[in-house]
């Protein structure tokens, strides 16, 4: 392992741990482009699994809709890593004090039915379907866990995640059973009001070009998506902050609802 990766490595997964906003990375052990910041992620990820958050059991996508990327101003997908142990099912009360800024995103998850082997690339959209075992309504939780985000290169966001930091999973669904995705509504809902609004076709026209994009990504560094990891394919609407007591509902045509409180 590369001294620089694994030092930029410690700083991030340390901090993490630590729930510490994260500093600009000194200049030596920033990394260069995606392709460090992917081989620091990785590094990231083992040290996480060492630790309260698990194993890796999935992905998610960030910045697949104009609004994200115009919100975070970054013009091209990203991938993060989904945590069994930040994980949890709808219903659940989440305490704001494990972050440092605890927000929402609204997402169209799917988990995957067979592995997307690397040699089968380049992945299209159509492939997706038949990959894809069951989908779900999720809300994506992120934290603001750096000292200024503004002032953060993109390829340190890349290889702390990018804001991620777990999910809450609704019931899942047969994509037989759904409308085609990128017809989708979702609407955020905080303690009962609405406060944004998305479609499915926001994410890169279609989910599942968002998903052919993360295989691809995944390909191209020598790994896969395999069956059984949950992804969650992009938010619909912009990211919103929450203090305790506050009570989440979002809600995905054809998918039902998922919901969560913030605990002190």
């Amino acid at each position: 392992m590369p001294t620089k990766i694994e030092d930029a490595a410690a700083l991030i997964a340390d901090a993490r741990l630590a729930r510490t906003p994260l500093a600009l990375l000194p200049d030596a052990l920033r990394p260069a482009d995606e392709a460090t910041a992917y081989a620091v992620q990785a590094r990231v990820h083992e040290r996480l699994a060492e630790d309260r958050y698990g194993r890796r059991i999935g992905w998610k996508i960030g910045c697949t809709t104009p609004v994200m990327q115009t919100y975070l101003g970054i013009p091209n997908p990203c991938g993060a890593g989904l945590f069994e142990g930040t994980t949890h099912r709808s219903g659940a009360t989440v305490s704001a004090a494990g972050f440092i800024q605890l927000g929402i995103e609204c997402e169209i998850a799917v988990r995957l039915g067979r592995d997307l082997e690397p040699g089968a690339a380049p992945f299209r959209a159509e492939d997706m379907a038949g990959a894809v075992e069951s989908v779900m309504a999720a809300i994506e939780l992120v934290d603001d866990r750096y000292a200024d985000w503004r002032k953060t290169d993109t390829p340190t966001l890349i290889a702390d995640d990018f804001f991620a930091a777990g999910s809450v999973l609704g019931a899942p669904h047969s994509l037989d059973d759904v409308p085609d995705l990128a017809t989708l509504t979702g609407v955020t809902r905080i303690n009962g009001a609405e406060v944004a609004r998305g479609r499915g076709a926001d994410v890169l026209g279609h989910p599942f070009n968002a998903l052919a994009w993360l295989a691809n990504s995944l390909a191209g560094r020598g790994s896969r998506l395999r069956a059984g990891e949950i992804v969650l394919t992009g938010s619909l609407v912009e990211t919103r902050w929450l203090k305790p007591g506050d009570a989440v509902e979002i809600e995905i045509t054809g998918l039902g609802s998922v919901t969560m409180t913030v605990s002190e």
